[in-house]
């Protein structure tokens, strides 16, 4: 089976009324686990790569990966999806490359680090719309900024200038008409990364979950019952990642005397009772990640029932990922032969991409529906 447009995904998903998970690729092992998770749950899936990606695997390398996937699994409707785009060239170049489906993010300027204008949203939209529509390539755009920054990506807003650049459900039913986008990004408070929030417990000190303007996308709903909505930064960041990270780096031993071992950048003597003292308490109590806090599945579940179909979900399995492999070089720190890091790396993206799937009620669509081509794209969008 070759590569679908992703509008195919996204309106059959509107059919069942699940959503479905749009992972982000570096790598071949990425790769890997997002087809087996893909293939033994049923599942429908969009790959998605954003420029940093691009850049990292020299574009050519990932599509040959991405082929290598579609021969392997078939069965499978898989879309190829450029992650924010930045210009229009940009997108172009995704579509020579063989990708099904482009994003454009306007919101921001080709820069990425700049809110653009809403005129100049638009007008730079329409043409990727202009173009890809054409071709069979499906469009997404983004009305409103996210937070935080990934790959390089991202104005970099606090918590309150993202709540001053939230979606305007009007003005989002204006931008689809004229743009003819074929879905939706929308900013309701979600942000890039681990860390999506700046709310603290005022007594305990908690970091807690960010607080979603939910009720703009029911608003967005009611208005454009068959557009398909984006939500951005929808990782959860469970703590068992988190803590899987926090808890495995590396300890070393000093001159081979398994009595003197370096961790954090000291070394301890276990022989003496307050090193020992001391590096149990480093090693219970060192965080590196403090204040992670991620998208509830509770409120992407709501999305999903209010019209959200594609659900974009990168830091958790990069938080699976990093965990595995420091895993092994706390357990194991003369190993260095990739596969041995790499392959318990990819087992535990695996599992991540298996929840999420099931949570967002993709599992169990994959063969629901023939498969189109761009070609046949390309004829829908001619009507």
């Amino acid at each position: 089976m070759p590569l679908v447009p992703m509008r195919q995904i996204l309106d059959e998903a509107a059919k069942g009324g699940y959503g479905v998970g749009a992972f982000n690729v570096n790598n071949m092992e990425q790769i890997q686990a997002i087809m087996e998770a893909a293939n033994d749950t049923d599942s429908p899936v969009i790959i998605q790569a954003s420029r940093g990606a691009l850049k990292y695997s020299k574009m050519i390398y990932l599509k040959k990966l991405m082929e290598a996937a579609v021969e392997e699994y078939p069965q499978i409707p898989v879309a190829m999806h450029l992650d924010h785009g930045n210009s229009v060239e940009t997108c172009l170049q995704a579509i020579e490359l063989g990708f099904t489906s482009v994003m454009i993010d306007g919101s921001l300027d080709e820069s990425g680090k700049k809110p653009n204008k809403y005129e100049q949203n638009v007008a730079v939209t329409k043409k990727v719309v202009e173009l890809a529509h054409p071709l069979g390539v499906t469009v997404e755009g983004e009305l409103g900024c996210l937070g935080g920054i990934e790959d390089g990506h991202g104005a970099g807003l606090s918590t309150e200038e993202v709540n001053t650049h939230l979606t305007d459900p009007k003005q989002a039913e204006e931008f689809v008409a004229l743009t003819g986008v074929d879905a939706l990004a929308v900013a309701i408070g979600t942000s890039h990364g681990a860390y999506k929030s700046g709310r603290v417990d005022p007594k305990t000190g908690e970091v807690l979950p960010p607080v979603l303007a939910m009720d703009r996308i029911h608003e967005i709903h009611e208005r454009m019952p068959n557009c398909h909505m984006v939500m951005h930064g929808s990782s959860s960041v469970p703590p068992e990642l988190t803590n899987e990270v926090n808890a495995h780096h590396a300890v070393q031993r000093v001159d081979g005397d398994p009595a003197k071992l370096r961790f954090m950048g000291k070394v301890f003597n276990l022989h003496d009772a307050l090193d020992m003292a001391a590096f149990l308490m480093t090693l219970t109590t060192q965080n590196r990640m403090p204040g992670t806090q991620g998208v509830p599945l509770e409120q992407i579940a709501d999305g999903i029932r209010h019209g959200v179909r594609k659900v974009n979900v990168d830091t958790d399995s990069r938080l699976a990922i990093t965990g595995a492999i420091l895993r092994v070089f706390a357990e194991s720190p003369g190993k260095f032969d990739p596969r041995d890091y790499l392959k318990p790396a990819r087992e535990a993206a695996y599992k991540v991409y298996v929840e999420r799937m099931k949570a967002f009620g993709q599992a169990g669509h994959a063969r629901d529906y023939a498969p189109m081509t761009l070609g046949d794209m390309k004829a829908v969008y001619g009507k």
